[in-house]
C-alpha cells in the first residue's frame, strides 16, 4: 500500500480558525463589489434625484428620448411641462429628465402656469437683441435650440 494508515485517518474536524479563512475570499469580493459597482451606483441615484427635486421653470432640460426642452412649468413633483419648440408643450414626468443643461432664472414666487414669465420676457429690457435704440425695429429672436427664429 502507498498510503499509511495513521495519515488517512488523520482528517479530523475543521477549527475555528479554518471558517474564517474560507470566508475570506467572499468577505473580499463582497468588499470590491461594495467599492466599485453598489456605492457609485447609490451616490448617482442621490445625484439624480436631487437634480430632479431641484428643476425650475426656465430651465433647459433632456428627457430620457434626448428630446431637448424648456422647463416652463413645475406641475407637482413628479411632473414638469416642457415647451419643445415655439408653443408645443408637453408634460413629462420629471424623473425621466436625463440632465439640466442650463439652469434658468427663476421667476419670483409665481406658480401660474408661465404667464407671469412671458410678461416679463416682454417687458425685460434685453440689450442682447440690438433692438430698442434709434427706433429700429428689433431683429427675429433666435429661439433657444438654434433653429428658426421667435417672431
Amino acid at each position: 500500500m502507498l498510503i499509511s494508515p495513521a495519515y488517512a485517518q488523520a482528517g479530523g474536524a475543521a477549527g475555528g480558525g479554518d471558517m474564517f479563512i474560507q470566508l475570506m475570499p467572499l468577505l473580499l469580493i463582497f468588499v470590491v463589489f461594495w467599492f466599485f459597482l453598489i456605492r457609485p451606483q447609490q451616490k448617482k441615484a442621490k445625484e439624480h434625484r436631487e437634480m430632479v427635486a431641484s428643476v425650475r421653470r426656465g430651465d433647459q432640460v433632456v428627457t430620457g428620448g434626448g428630446i431637448f426642452g424648456k422647463v416652463t412649468k413645475v406641475i407637482d413633483e413628479n411632473t414638469v411641462q416642457v415647451e419643445l419648440a415655439e408653443n408645443i408643450r408637453v408634460k413629462v414626468i420629471s424623473s425621466t429628465l436625463q440632465d439640466v443643461l442650463a439652469k434658468g432664472t427663476p421667476v419670483a414666487g409665481n406658480r401660474d402656469g408661465g404667464k407671469s414669465e412671458e410678461k416679463s420676457e416682454e417687458n425685460s429690457g434685453d440689450k442682447s437683441d440690438g433692438g430698442g435704440k434709434d427706433g429700429e425695429e428689433a431683429p427675429a429672436k433666435k429661439s433657444m435650440f438654434g433653429f428658426g427664429g421667435k417672431k
